[in-house]
Formats: C-alpha cells, sequence, structure tokens
C-alpha cells in the first residue's frame, strides 16, 4: 500500500470514529481503553492536528519535548531512526524559477530555518560597486546604483570567492560589467534594459587617475587572466536577467558606467538575497463531519471560494459534497461560518508536521539548487554546534 493510500485511509476512519461520536453522543467514559506506552486516538489528534474555528485556531502548540506523555509512559523525544523513517520530501511543481514541494515529518523550527537560510544565507553575485563616467538622465547617480544592484546576475556564485577589503579585485571574486547607452537628439525617448550590461571578461577599462602623469596607467581590477578563458565560463556568458528597466532616456541625454559585482549573502544587503521570496504553510485538511446532500451540498459548493468542494452524483438523482481538493484550502473559513449548523457538519484542520514549502528564484540559480545549498548551510551549522561541545 502506498504512503497516500494509507494517509486516505487514516483520514477516512478518524472520519467514521468523530461520525460515530456525533451520532451517540461524545462522552470521556465512552473512550476505549488503550495499552501503556500508547496514546488515546484524541491526544494524538491534538499532537498533530491544529484545529482552525471560526473566530481563531486552537491547539497550535507542539510538544516535541520528552516527557510530555510520561504518567501514561509514552517517550515522544525526538529520535534519528523515527526522523529517518517519518521524513519526507514530494516535489509538487518545479519550473527553472519557481519550486513547490511538501516537508513531511519535520517540525516548525526546522522548516522555519530552511526559510531563513534561503533568505539571508546563500550567497549569490550582486553589484557592490558602480563607477559613472556620464549621467544626464534624470536619474541620480545614488538612485541609478541602488537599481543596478537590486539586478539579479545569472551565475554561479560557487565559482567565485568572497572579497575582503584588504583584497585586490581579481578574476577570483569580481565580475565587471559595462553599460553605455544614449538617445540620440530627434530621436523619441528610449528604455535602457538589464540585458544592455555587458560583460567584460578582461576586467575594468575605466583608467584610475594616477598622482603620476608619466606613470602607466591602471585599472580599478587586477585580472591575471581572461574570465572567458576559464572552462567554467567557456561557452556560458555571464549574463543579467534580462527585461529588467534600469532607466528612460530623453533625447541627448546618456548613460555610461562600470559595474563590479562581489560575492554576498542576503544578510549584509537583500540585493544578494537568491530568492524573490521563500514560504512555507501547514498542510490543510479538509473533514466532512456528515453526509451533505442536496440543496445543502450545492449551497457548500456556493460557500467556498476556493474549490476545495465537488458535487458527487450518488445515483438516482441524488447528490452530496465531497472533499475535491483540500490543498487549495486557504483557510477563509467561509464553509463554516454563518449558521452554526456548518461548524458542526465541516472540520478545518492544519496538520503539523506536513508543511507545503515554496521557493521563487531571482533567476541566479534554479531553485532546488539553492534548497539544495540550505541544507548544506544548515548541516555545517550543526557540525560547528557538535565541535564546539564536544
Amino acid at each position: 500500500m502506498s504512503e497516500q493510500e494509507s494517509s486516505s485511509d487514516e483520514r477516512m476512519s478518524s472520519e467514521e470514529e468523530e461520525q460515530q461520536q456525533k451520532e451517540e453522543g461524545f462522552s470521556y467514559w465512552n473512550l476505549k481503553d488503550v495499552e501503556r506506552g500508547q496514546l488515546p486516538q484524541h491526544i494524538r489528534k491534538q499532537g498533530t492536528r491544529v484545529y482552525c474555528k471560526p473566530d481563531a485556531p486552537t491547539n497550535t502548540e507542539t510538544l516535541q519535548y520528552s516527557g510530555s506523555y510520561a504518567s501514561m509512559g509514552v517517550d515522544n523525544s525526538l529520535r534519528l531512526d523515527s526522523f529517518r523513517e517519518n521524513f519526507r520530501i514530494k516535489v509538487i511543481a518545479l519550473d527553472k524559477d519557481k519550486m513547490e514541494f511538501d516537508m513531511i515529518g519535520i517540525d516548525a523550527a526546522v522548516a522555519n530555518a530552511f526559510r531563513r537560510i534561503l533568505i539571508s544565507e546563500v550567497p549569490t553575485m550582486a553589484i557592490e560597486k558602480v563607477f559613472i563616467a556620464n549621467n544626464t538622465s534624470v536619474i541620480q547617480d545614488e538612485v541609478l546604483a541602488h537599481r543596478l544592484g537590486l539586478i539579479p546576475i545569472k551565475v554561479d556564485p560557487r565559482l567565485f570567492e568572497y572579497l575582503s577589503a584588504n583584497d585586490t579585485p581579481n578574476e577570483k571574486n569580481t565580475i565587471v560589467l559595462k553599460l553605455h547607452a544614449r538617445c540620440n537628439r530627434g530621436q523619441p525617448r528610449c528604455t535602457v534594459y538589464s540585458q544592455e550590461l555587458k560583460w567584460l571578461p578582461n576586467g575594468s577599462e575605466f583608467a584610475k587617475e594616477s598622482e603620476k602623469p608619466d606613470s602607466k596607467p591602471s585599472t580599478y581590477t587586477s585580472f591575471s587572466c581572461g574570465q572567458d578563458s576559464l572552462p567554467e565560463f567557456a561557452g556560458n556568458p555571464i549574463s543579467t536577467v534580462e527585461d529588467i528597466i534600469i532607466a528612460k532616456l530623453g533625447p541627448g541625454q546618456e548613460i555610461e558606467l562600470e559595474a563590479h559585482a562581489v560575492k554576498g549573502m542576503g544578510k549584509t544587503h537583500a540585493k544578494w538575497s537568491p530568492v524573490g521570496t521563500a514560504w512555507y504553510r501547514m498542510f490543510p485538511e479538509v473533514v466532512l463531519l456528515e453526509k451533505i446532500k442536496g440543496e445543502d451540498a450545492e449551497e457548500l459548493i456556493r460557500k467556498c471560494p476556493s474549490g476545495v468542494f465537488d458535487i458527487e452524483d450518488t445515483g438516482n438523482g441524488k447528490k452530496k459534497a465531497i472533499v475535491a481538493d483540500s490543498r487549495a484550502c486557504t483557510l477563509c473559513r467561509e464553509c463554516i461560518r454563518g449558521d452554526e449548523k456548518w461548524e458542526k457538519r465541516v472540520a478545518l484542520h492544519r496538520v503539523k508536521d506536513h508543511f507545503i514549502f515554496t521557493i521563487e528564484s531571482t533567476g541566479a540559480l534554479p531553485p532546488e539548487v539553492l534548497f539544495t545549498e540550505a541544507v548544506k548551510i544548515l548541516e555545517a551549522k550543526c557540525e560547528r554546534v557538535i565541535t564546539e561541545l564536544s
């Protein structure tokens, strides 16, 4: 039996048990005896589900520490073998810029650690210095430099080193880009796009001002070889994400500059963040506590704006409501608002250890690579803690 089938069977048995308790009248005295070392059904459910009521969610706390159920003879401490058995990742959607996947069998603290690492600790390359030779546009130099810094650069940052304050910019730690755009007089207003930034594999072309007039002019970088001669860049030129507007030039206006990109992390500045956003939410679980038929079923369909429910034909012209796509639930709770009867017929839960995780890349690296790098960073953090403790 597959994991999906076993999960659906557990939810069906839970639904049947809730329905039976509802019909018979729930009472704690009617609960079945459980063996020592096991938890009753309602306690297990409280540990794995958040109950979403019309006014507010309840049962939001987690009980991961050992000793929570010591009086029942249950050890719920986190164990490595149990984590290995229960933890799963299931990719739902993947394209070049976005990835959606399920993280199952993990605590919210770990899921949030991945989110924070993706936003602030996975390094990328971004423009740090801008040398402006000419700017007659309406955009001030500082604003123009800020806009350039936020343009994602399509290059693998793992191929570069960090540039410290005492280092000289070279082919291993710096990318040089050039922009020269002009709108001639008599022409209509033109737009300058990010793809007009051209890669200079041999380094800076701007000469420094020298105090000695007879000395050989030097540039702002010291490249020992061209970056295009390196095997990692052969046939793979460095470029930027296209179709980002840098500026608009009127007749006679011109921009000429040189931009230097270096390696950094999002916790230093947002321009180095590799993701547009990285976020997660608990998996929604929608349970019908009783059969909803006829006009009530059609009313339930109308109440839900997300298309969670659907109509199933049971034969003889009769219809009943079913949960078609619980994943689409946004917890708007419209299905349980209004008449009090709906709260008794529909239950909304969130699964505490099942997260829908979404990564939107800025374009520097594919989202699946970003997540792999986040895992490596978290692993390195754990190793440092173990080393310090030992």
